[in-house]
This record gives structure tokens, sequence and C-alpha cells, in this order.
């Protein structure tokens, strides 16, 4: 039987269960690793806010992330949030040696777990290499073709609003009424949701049927996001559509609309 194949997530995996105590709990749509119950030592992005990198975040002795920055740019960088404190961005496809990573990692693991955790550990840890590359949907879910096809739809349903665009932030895509975000798609939780605006009082009576939930970071604003994973009903999504695009468009706007 063949073996599977192993991506680099996998490795990334092995080395943390190596270490000893270490749990994994996801933050901010990351796999993140601590010593139980003490200080985050490590956390693992794939293509965070869309920056295209597959990297580990990791803590860093004082100085360390200057230098390794300036050594090889390409490998190393500073992370968002972390980077102030020091910590070190190391890009895992851009051909550095897992036995480097490994050292990364224990690195930063004896800076958060206890001496007795830290003493019995291997100095010369040794992984297996990754032995494929990650498919486009894994690096960028909006790359699939099930995903790719509801964007589409969800352009022709909404494009033909006045003044509307498609855009893209934080690796998002986007519909702006004007300079105005009224729908975004994620897959915050590894299903495709779609967010819209409907107000408090709405939100209570959609969070009835399973599909919706209140939005993760916009849910006190009165957004709501769509389960539209498994299967779409357009003139569901057309309708709350125009319902956020009224909220946030212009007067000149919703008079061009209505005279449509």
């Amino acid at each position: 039987m063949a073996k599977a194949q192993r991506t680099i997530s996998d490795v990334v995996r092995e080395i943390m269960g190596a270490l000893p105590e270490v749990e994994e709990f996801e933050s901010h749509g990351m796999a993140t690793f601590r010593p139980r119950g003490r200080k985050v030592f490590a956390m693992y992005a794939i293509n965070h806010h869309g920056d295209g990198r597959v990297a580990l975040w990791l803590m860093a002795p004082p100085r360390a992330q200057r230098a390794f920055v300036k050594m090889r740019p390409r490998v190393y960088f500073v992370p968002p949030y972390v980077g102030p404190s020091g910590w070190l961005g190391i890009e895992l496809d851009q051909g550095l040696g897992w036995s480097t990573v490994c050292e990364h990692v224990r690195e930063a693991y004896a800076m958060a777990a206890p001496a007795e955790l830290v003493r019995p550990l291997k100095q010369d840890f040794r992984v297996r290499p990754p032995t494929r590359k990650f498919r486009p949907e894994e690096l960028d879910p909006f790359q699939g073709k099930a995903a790719q096809a509801v964007l589409k739809k969800l352009d022709a349903t909404v494009l033909r609003l006045p003044e509307t665009e498609r855009g893209t932030r934080f690796g998002m895509p986007t519909w702006l009424a004007g300079s105005k975000v009224f729908a975004t798609a994620h897959c915050y939780t590894g299903r495709l949701r779609l967010s819209f605006w409907v107000g408090a009082a709405r939100q209570k009576e959609l969070r009835k049927d399973k599909r919706f939930e209140i939005s993760q970071y916009t849910g006190h604003n009165g957004w709501i996001d769509l389960d539209v994973d498994d299967e779409q009903d357009w003139s569901e999504i057309g309708a709350l559509a125009l319902e956020s695009y009224r909220h946030f468009a212009l007067k000149r706007m919703l008079k061009k609309l209505d005279e449509e």
C-alpha cells in the first residue's frame, strides 16, 4: 500500500507533536501552539489575510528577528500582530531546511515551557520533509471550483446594482456600494459563507435557521453569515444582498436603483 502523501501541515504537526505537553487550538483562524496552560510560542498561518505565505510565526530571542530577516529576507519576515514583540516569521516553502525549522521551533518552545519539559528534548530532532505541494484551493479556498461558481453567481447578482464593484479585504472577496462594503465571503471555519448586513432584529429571526450565524467580527453591527457550502438559494441570497445594499447605498444610488 502506498504511503499517504505529506504536506507542510503534516510536517508542522509532527514537529509540534514531538514536544512535551503541547496543545493546539485555533486563534484568529490559525493553528496555535503552547505548552499546556502556558504562553503561546507558535502560530501556523496559511495565506493569512491573503498574504500568500505558508509560514510559522515563532517566539524568538531578543534581536534574532532583525538578524534573520536581514540575512535571508526571502525566508524570514516580521509577522503581523506579534512582530513588534520580536517574533520571527518563517516561510516554509522557500527552501529552508527542515532541520533548521526544527531548531527554530525548539528554541521558541524553550522560551515558553518550564525547564523540566525542555531538558529532555533531543538536540537533533529531525522530520521527513513533505512529499507534495498544496493544491491552489488548499492555499486559498476561494480558488476551488465550487467557491468560484458561487462568487461568479454573486457577481452577476449584485454588480448590476448602481455603483457597485468587487474588491478584496484581508484576503476575502468583498462587494462595495460606493465605498461601503455591503457583502463579503469568507471561509473562517472551512466552509464557504456569505455575509450581509441585516440589522439586530433580523439577526434574531434568521438565527432560527441553522444555516445562519451571527458574523464573527461584525455581528455586533448587525451582520449575519449564511452557509452556502452545500447549496444556495439565489432568490434568498439576492434579497439579503439587496437589503444590505440599500442600508449602505447613498441617496443618489437608491434613486437610480428605484428608477430602473
